[in-house]
């Protein structure tokens, strides 16, 4: 009987190699744990099963087990020796406050010469690292999408080198200045984020390429699944990280040659910047009801935009306020010797990527909606035409139910 089958049984086997291999390989770099790899083996054998003349479960079972010893061992034994911080120099952009200024309190601590570039020499954070830091450190003042600014700090950067290359660029800054369905937000939200969160990086990492190849050095951009995912309400954002994590993965081809390795750190929900500041949504929320044409107040509703504002809030108020995941994250793709291409830094990042991977997009899409902004209104428009509809459904139903009444009589009659 299985001589029968033996093309279709051989087309079967490496079909589902490549598959159950691919999936165990993201399963493993996603660092999930044994959860999602034994729900995988449990649905490869119910098709299995489903495929009578196929590989017994029992065999199929033994080789995944087989295969996952084998790579198991491949991965055992000590981790490779990390690389020793003391004479490399990094360049860390946006570190008034967040992931930037942390990350240059852990980088000065470790030994680093850190370059760290700040909006504002006299604010709170750029006087807090220099109270902080050692005489390492060197505060730049730049505006990452003022390309004058931006050659300022390569030509002070190149004169405290001198001759020495620059080991790691880690490209921080970025801004979110919007919140809103698409329809409702300015223009000039989605070139703001553009401005800094694409063009301002390209600006920087372009002009800081020549040191970075001269010491076959590190790029980490720290980016965001909202890149990757279709995040509600964040489309301004998302679209200029989604640009962003384009140009990473172009880079990292272009640079292998030069030897510069290129990562990109993927951040769960962290409580940085403006993000847990009530009063920073509140304005939001004022200059979004004030840009409102009254067409598009009157069709979504005052009260679905504050909707969208408080779940903002809430949102931001849940966030993780300890940033070590991410600093530890930075420090590990500048001292491995072989980084990543992606990191996941913080709980559920790696959870979120594997159901946006393999499940149906319309599991993947309400998981984001629930994990994200639980949207309980609708727009007013489509409310009111939903009690329209159901008034009309009403009527309808109340006059069929007289007619019957009507038909009924007159067969009585």
């Amino acid at each position: 009987m299985m001589d029968d089958y033996t093309l279709p049984f051989w087309i079967y086997l490496g079909v589902l190699t490549v598959f159950v291999g691919g999936v165990m390989k993201r399963i493993l770099a996603s660092h999930l744990g044994a959860a999602p790899l034994v729900a995988w083996l449990g649905a490869t054998v119910l098709v299995e099963r489903l495929w009578a003349f196929c590989l017994p479960a029992v065999l199929l079972l033994l080789l995944l087990g087989l295969a996952c010893c084998l790579y198991a061992a491949a991965r055992t034994g000590p981790p490779p020796a990390a690389l020793p911080a003391h004479g490399k120099a990094v360049l860390i952009t946006g570190c008034d406050s967040g992931f930037g200024n942390a990350t240059v309190k852990r980088l000065d601590a470790l030994g680093f010469e850190v370059f760290a570039t700040v909006l504002d020499m006299s604010g709170g954070g750029a006087r807090e690292l220099q109270r902080s830091c050692s005489a390492r450190l060197t505060l730049l003042q730049v505006d990452i999408t003022q390309p004058q600014q931006v050659q300022q700090a390569l030509m002070d950067t190149k004169t405290k080198l001198g001759p020495r290359g620059l080991w790691g660029l880690v490209n921080n800054a970025g801004v979110c200045v919007n919140f809103g369905d698409v329809e409702l937000s300015l223009m000039s939200n989605f070139h703001g984020c553009m401005d800094v969160n694409f063009f301002g990086t390209l600006s920087v990492t372009k002009s800081f390429l020549p040191l970075l190849r001269q010491a076959k050095g590190r790029i980490i951009t720290i980016s965001s699944p909202a890149g990757d995912q279709p995040f509600p309400c964040l489309a301004a954002y998302g679209a200029s990280k989604a640009a962003l994590n384009l140009l990473i993965n172009t880079l990292r081809h272009e640079l292998e040659p030069w030897g510069v390795q290129v990562s990109t750190i993927l951040p769960s929900s962290f409580k940085t910047g403006q993000s847990s500041n009530q009063a920073y949504w509140e304005l939001q929320y004022k200059q979004l009801l004030q840009s409102l044409s009254p067409e598009l107040l009157e069709d979504y509703g005052e009260d679905y935009v504050t909707e969208t504002k408080e779940l903002f809030q809430s949102y931001a108020g849940q966030a993780n306020s300890d940033l070590s995941p991410v600093t530890d994250t930075i420090v590990q793709a500048l001292l491995s010797p072989k980084p990543q291409v992606r990191y996941f830094a913080g709980p559920g990042v790696g959870l979120m990527y594997f159901i946006h991977s393999y499940c149906p997009f319309s599991i993947s899409n309400r998981f984001l909606q629930n994990l994200f902004l639980k949207k309980k209104l609708m727009p007013r428009a489509l409310r009111m035409q939903s009690d329209f509809d159901l008034n009309l459904s009403l009527h309808n139903n109340n006059n069929n139910n007289n007619n019957d009444d009507n038909n009924e009589e007159e067969k009585l009659k």
